[in-house]
């Protein structure tokens, strides 16, 4: 039991080999069975599992399963929560208000949603009248983001709402408004907590200290960090 816990742990997304008795079939009929780190060779293989998931309750109310678009060699990744109503009808993420207006935060500070970002939600399926995925959800569904992470290999995640931050870092227990805007050490990775683009919608005031305008301090930011990182390589 030990050892399958330390399978859904935050650590170890380096690519380990899978045991020799690994049954990779069984992987989407049941969230107890672990999918080690270096299951899937390639994120097709992995949506291919999604697309058929039955981990969670959240298989019976879907409509399409919401992998992740965006480029599979992104230098960020941004992770929300899980999708809404228009994300499962179209099957793709943050494709309604809250994902029109992050394209407009992306391409304030010029970063290119199709070639700069990778997106994707911490639950994939979404959960009925939008409500935000229990923790039993978030533990079937959480293997999965954690290979993606592994196979798109990012430089910085930007975690998107609170659940984003439970489901990637779950010992931190700061809310989002206490941790947003800092960069936080992760499995050797830098991530941003952020607000939720569906909060800065519910929050319209651009004014010194109101949502919005933490948000342009926080993709700021992000922005100076992805120059950095590209100045150096």
């Amino acid at each position: 039991m030990a050892e399958q816990i330390d399978l859904f742990s935050a650590s170890g997304v380096e690519a380990t080999p899978p045991p020799a008795d690994f049954d990779i079939d069984k992987i989407p009929t049941s969230a107890k069975v672990p999918i080690p780190p270096g299951t899937y060779t390639s994120l097709d293989t992995l949506a291919g599992h999604c697309k058929g998931c039955q981990r969670c309750e959240l298989a019976e109310t879907r409509t399409n399963v919401v992998v992740s678009r965006g480029s599979r060699t992104a230098p960020i990744m941004i992770i929300g929560e899980g999708p809404g109503q228009q994300e499962d009808e179209q099957g793709l993420p943050f494709v309604g208000r809250s994902g029109q207006l992050l394209e407009k935060i992306l391409g304030s500070v010029r970063i290119d949603s199709e070639k700069d970002v990778y997106i994707c939600n911490i639950v994939k399926c979404r959960p009925p009248e939008n409500r935000n995925p229990t923790t039993a959800e978030i533990n079937a569904c959480r293997p999965y983001i954690l290979e993606q992470i592994r196979l798109v290999d990012p430089k910085l995640i930007l975690l998107t709402g609170a659940t984003s931050v439970k489901g990637i870092i779950p010992s931190e227990k700061r809310g989002i408004t206490k941790i947003r805007g800092q960069w936080i050490e992760w499995e050797g990775r830098l991530c941003m907590p952020i607000l939720h683009p569906a909060y800065l919608l519910r929050n319209p005031s651009r004014e010194p200290g109101k949502p919005k305008w933490l948000m342009w301090q926080d993709i700021q930011a992000v922005k100076t960090k992805l120059d950095e990182i590209r100045a150096e390589s």
